[in-house]
């Protein structure tokens, strides 16, 4: 009751500071804050469901994001994944589609591209419909 609490989201221990531009695909683990420009992909590495990617206001990235928690106040353009929780502040100007399985969006962000929810999303199904014996001969008639 009174134990030690589980850590859900980790802290952010990497920088990308406002004047770095990086090329390129990033992975990584922990926490992550961009301030500069990312051209390129970015993931959690690995079986990391702790992983958080937080993106500030002078931000951006260009390319796929795939990160279970994501909070957003810059710009993005391409494709996001988050598998755990995505929020979308007042500075976000999201290009591209967005899945998500909870999401917060701010008065003031902006969103060009489809947004599917993960909990309700199905695959779909094929159904294969056979008529019945009398139906067949019905068709014959």
């Amino acid at each position: 009751m009174f134990g030690k609490k589980r850590r859900v989201v980790s802290d952010i221990d990497t920088l990308i500071g406002e004047n770095t531009v990086i090329t390129g695909d990033i992975q990584f683990a922990g926490g992550l804050r961009v301030d500069g420009r990312i051209s390129g992909s970015i993931m959690a590495a690995g079986n990391t469901q702790h992983s958080l990617l937080v993106l500030s206001e002078q931000g951006v990235i260009e390319g796929k994001i795939k990160v279970p928690y994501l909070v957003i106040n810059g710009i993005v353009k391409g494709p996001i994944h988050s598998d755990e929780s995505l929020e979308l502040q007042p500075g976000a100007k999201i290009t591209g589609d967005i899945y998500y399985k909870t999401i917060k969006i701010h008065q003031g962000a902006v969103v060009e591209g489809k947004m599917v929810c993960h909990e309700n999303s199905q695959p779909e199904k094929l159904i294969t419909y056979v008529a019945s014996a009398e139906e067949q001969k019905e068709k014959v008639e």
